[in-house]
């Protein structure tokens, strides 16, 4: 059981909600594009899974969870890098390719995968640090 509210705990809990939140602004941008690649439905099926972990971890400190949420993290970070990867070649499959700066701005956002990776970078930190 944990005793009171030390840091790590702390982060874990801020994890979990974030990933709500960043799962369900996915799941928007995804719908909005019709799930037109296979990919597109990783991040909104894993994510309210490392979300309600996370959460469930901050409560309740079962040796069990911590390493599922460990290798939860560890997914989460990969295929955070595997969706900045599809969305860094989505922007170049847009007219005019990287050459249009507009394509960044208007294209799959690069960097919304790579939060993925950092708060699952994140969690893993605060787990076991």
């Amino acid at each position: 059981m944990w005793h009171g509210w030390p840091i790590e705990r702390v982060l874990i809990l801020f994890a979990g909600l974030a990933f709500v939140l960043i799962a369900v602004q996915v799941t928007l941008f995804h719908a909005r594009q019709n799930f037109r690649h296979w990919a597109m439905w990783i991040p909104v099926l894993e994510l309210p899974v490392f979300a309600v972990t996370a959460i469930v971890l901050s409560f309740v400190n079962a040796g069990w969870l911590r390493w599922v949420f460990a290798l939860m993290m560890v997914v989460g970070m990969a295929g955070g890098v595997y969706g900045a990867y599809l969305h860094t070649v989505g922007v170049g499959q847009r007219v005019g390719g990287y050459s249009q700066g507009q394509n960044f701005l208007v294209g799959p956002p690069v960097i919304l995968p790579l939060l993925i990776t950092a708060i699952a970078a994140l969690g893993l930190l605060a787990l076991f640090w």
